[in-house]
């Protein structure tokens, strides 16, 4: 599931007007946000999310790691939010930021 440089450009645009949807502190990835993220990924397909971790090496680390178990695409990262796609299996046009 690669995304070409063309859908990025676009994806970042969609997503610039996007507020974080999970926030991730101190405590990490736990089960119930792992279920929150996978939640919103199949909703809207294209998400934000915060990273609230002061420790840069750490977040970048947590930010691949969920891109890891989530099986999702990393767009972009701009300090504390990365922008995470992946695609829904059956696209809600009413829900989808990529539909709307």
């Amino acid at each position: 599931m690669s995304v070409t440089n063309v859908q990025k450009k676009q994806y970042r645009l969609i997503g610039h007007a996007l507020n974080p949807v999970v926030t991730i502190a101190g405590n990490g990835l736990t089960e119930n946000v792992l279920a929150e993220i996978d939640r919103a990924l199949e909703d809207h397909e294209l998400i934000k999310v915060r990273y609230s971790i002061v420790d840069r090496e750490m977040r970048d680390e947590l930010i691949n790691q969920t891109s890891k178990i989530m099986k999702c695409e990393i767009v972009q990262t701009i300090g504390k939010v990365a922008l995470l796609y992946r695609a829904a299996l059956k696209p809600n046009p009413k829900l989808s930021n990529l539909l709307r």
